[in-house]
């Protein structure tokens, strides 16, 4: 596998992630409903703010380990593909339903963005699936780590903003699409966890196929 298909393959994995309805989701829709599409906006912003830091504590966590210990690498690939493997899993037997969104606490753009990237800062898990997801992507083979994690940062805010965005200048529609069509949510859910399993999965293969 070359560095293009890697990065189509972290991209699949993002998008599944991403495209499932959690609380930053809800997060955005409340603020946008309640405060028009420049609040919606500005809660983007902050979750992406909060994503682009995640992504560079990933990267740099990664690399670290790449330098100093890199016979600890292929452990930590096996830990992030088995804690993917699990979310996905437990997607697939979930069901994803969205039954309300309560009402957005911001009171400004600035404070709606301020409490979209605090939250997501603050949130552990956050700084754990970083650590999973990016020892599947990062190798030394294609270059630079930090270069490699640059990248995939930048992926990931872009990739929030359009899903996000798109949910924040549309926020009444989705709202309806989530509440109306539950089956259609669960299935969202059901079928990103299957990317999040199949996309795992392979990446393991593939790492330790060139490990």
């Amino acid at each position: 596998m070359n560095y293009h298909e890697n990065l189509w393959l972290f991209f699949t994995l993002l998008f599944g992630i991403i495209i499932v309805p959690g609380m930053d989701m809800l997060f955005v829709l409340a603020n946008s409903l309640t405060g028009g599409v420049k609040r919606g906006l500005a809660a983007t912003g902050g979750i992406m703010a909060g994503g682009a830091v995640h992504s560079a504590y990933g990267a740099a966590g990664v690399g670290l380990l790449v330098t100093m210990l890199p016979q600890l690498f292929n452990v930590l690939l096996v830990a992030g593909v088995a804690y993917m493997i699990w979310i996905g899993i437990s997607l697939i037997r979930s069901s994803i339903t969205v039954e309300a969104v309560g009402p957005g606490t911001a009171r400004s753009g600035w404070r709606a963005f301020r409490q979209g990237a605090v939250t997501c800062l603050v949130n552990p898990k956050a700084y754990i699936f970083m650590f999973a997801v990016y020892p599947q992507f990062l190798r030394p083979e294609y270059g630079p780590v930090w270069m490699q994690g640059l990248i995939m940062g930048a992926m990931t805010v872009a990739t929030q903003f359009a899903i996000y965005g798109t949910l924040a200048m549309t926020a009444g529609r989705s709202r309806d699409l989530l509440v109306a069509n539950p089956d259609v949510t669960a299935l969202v859910g059901r079928f990103a966890g299957l990317l999040l399993v199949a996309v795992s999965a392979f990446s393991l293969w593939q790492g330790w196929k060139s490990a």
